[in-house]
């Protein structure tokens, strides 16, 4: 029933992708909070924490975001629906494998969860398709003003919010895009990036976070600090990086195109014939495909509709939407033979890209200076 409410409804994650901004595939904002003099998850018996999640499940249910929403304890979740639900970064990975006195309440819409009992006892996150720090934010806020005034969180006037991670304490926030970084990858310019933005305080991950690889060519980009600065002074220091990375992105792009089109016409002609023709696709292989195609769209090679079809597939391509769509758990030989039939299916009615992009490419296809601007 869950999973059905889930496939059934729109996501910002499926229908994330902007034109105005197109490097940028979502923003998300994640506060932890903690109730007032009870032992942190990790740290408390069942029984506290069973306490906990039966005083916040309701509380955060009734709010007014989360009307028609979903409610689950963890522990009742299949382990298909657990993976689904990291898949679409509705709930973390270390959620998915706590089912003792676990739960999340999950927006209509998908755009909003709240995680009970991860690491810290509450942990609300909104999800914003594009680059919407702004909009994020007052989401997020609003949420966090409303549970306030029925739960009491654990906070010091002198440091602020209490958290289980020292790293946490402060705000409590991170905030953090998920952007498509093809041209820096091609070029081979990433990790001079990630070391350039870790000594600004910024943190540079896969596309499930720590620990996870960058599939896709899609990184997670967020803050690493949550003390001594407010939140809004957190967004504006994140954005102004984000903006230069944004910048680096398009630079690379041009070179690529200026130097030898021709390579990137073949990897992004190839991408596309395999995606259409395919009878055997790992997980990996199909993001990596996807993130070419979507290079693509970008320099206008397919239409623009291209982009909804490619933001789907790089979640749609995950083992557990795989085997939800096959209908039962199947192994990994059988997943890469589904994947691929199911891509073909995607694909069918997809145009041949056109490569005669000399003209489009001399067009400012640049961000402005403020994507968040144009798209709020």
């Amino acid at each position: 029933m869950l999973i059905k409410s889930i496939f059934g409804g729109k996501s910002e994650m499926t229908e994330a992708g902007s034109k105005k901004c197109p490097v940028v595939l979502m923003t998300r904002i994640r506060l932890a909070r903690n109730l007032a003099d009870t032992p942190f998850p990790g740290w408390a018996k069942e029984t506290r924490r069973r306490e906990v999640l039966e005083t916040c499940l309701p509380s955060v249910a009734s709010l007014g975001q989360m009307k028609r929403g979903i409610s689950a304890e963890i522990g009742t979740l299949s382990d298909l629906e657990r993976q689904i639900l990291v898949e679409r970064h509705l709930i973390s990975r270390e959620l998915s494998n706590n089912s003792d006195a676990a739960g999340v309440v999950i927006s209509k819409d998908q755009s909003i969860s709240v995680m009970i009992n991860e690491e810290d006892h509450l942990r609300i996150q909104v999800i914003k398709s594009g680059y919407r720090f702004k909009s994020a934010w007052n989401a997020v806020d609003a949420i966090d003003s409303a549970l306030e005034e029925q739960l009491d969180f654990a906070f010091s006037q002198k440091i602020g919010y209490l958290t289980a991670c020292p790293t946490n304490v402060g705000t409590g926030m991170r905030a953090s895009t998920m952007m498509h970084l093809p041209a820096l990858v091609i070029s081979n310019q990433m990790e001079k990036v990630v070391r350039a933005v870790n000594q600004l305080g910024i943190a540079v991950r896969g596309l499930f976070g720590e620990g996870s690889d960058a599939s896709g060519s899609i990184f997670q980009i967020s803050n690493q600090t949550t003390l001594g600065e407010s939140e809004e002074e957190i967004v504006k220091r994140l954005s102004s990086v984000l903006r230069t990375i944004i910048d680096q992105e398009m630079n690379a792009r041009e070179k690529i195109l200026e130097k030898d089109p021709r390579k990137l016409y073949d990897k992004i002609g190839r991408a596309y014939g395999i995606l259409q023709n395919s009878h055997l696709l790992t997980s990996s292989e199909c993001m990596n495909l996807a993130s070419l195609v979507r290079f693509g769209v970008d320099l206008e090679m397919f239409p623009e509709k291209t982009r909804n079809i490619v933001d789907r597939m790089f979640i749609e391509c995950q083992p557990g939407h795989v085997q939800y769509h096959a209908g039962e758990n199947i192994e990994s030989n059988a997943r890469d033979a589904f994947r691929a039939e199911y891509m073909r299916k995607q694909f069918e009615n997809v145009a041949r890209p056109l490569f005669n992009i000399h003209e489009s490419s001399d067009k400012d296809d640049t961000p402005q200076s403020d994507p968040e601007q144009e798209a709020e």
